[in-house]
């Protein structure tokens, strides 16, 4: 069985409590056992952006599965996220080919120009700069993906020039 994912309109915000509603819609009309579990965890990570700390309790009754069965379900898979993320998820590579690269140079100038680090979120809620194992594109070493967009052959400073030009064109659209 396959549980309908719903799109949030507004992300969250760092420090923001989310509003639960959606969720309690999604436990109400869809039928919940134990074997829904890593589907609901999928689908409450669609709406938010994350797994928020209310939702375990939620997803608990729904399901009868003990809170901290799902939290163990939920810190086992990388896929899961627990607290928010910037609306731009920036993952720098650091497989082999990327590593040989100097992957380790773009993750530096990435932490360098939006003054986080790995794993952090920037203030303003834009950007969630991650390291991550292998993207699969060791032809264009070194690597990152901004969203769904793949960024190849890097220095630092293109990988920092990216960044920019986004904020830029965010700043542009608000005008």
């Amino acid at each position: 069985m396959r549980i309908q994912r719903q799109l949030t309109r507004t992300r969250p915000q760092p420090g923001d409590s989310p509003d639960l509603e959606q969720l309690r819609q999604l436990l109400a009309d869809q039928p919940t056992d134990s074997s829904k579990l890593i589907p609901l965890l999928q689908a409450t990570q669609q709406m938010y952006g994350y797994i928020p700390g209310q939702a375990f309790a939620m997803i608990s009754e729904a399901t009868g599965v003990p809170v901290s069965d799902i939290y163990g379900v939920a810190t086992f898979y990388a896929q899961f996220r627990l607290k928010p993320v910037g609306k731009h998820i920036v993952k720098v590579c650091h497989g082999t080919a990327c590593h040989v690269q100097n992957a380790n140079a773009i993750t530096d100038a990435l932490k360098e120009a939006l003054q986080i680090e790995e794993n952090e979120t920037t203030p303003d809620g834009m950007f969630t700069l991650e390291s991550v194992a292998c993207l699969g594109c060791c032809s264009l070493a070194p690597v990152m993906m901004v969203g769904d967009e793949t960024h190849g052959k890097l220095t630092g400073k293109t990988a920092t020039r990216i960044i920019k030009d986004m904020k830029n064109d965010t700043c542009r659209k608000q005008q």
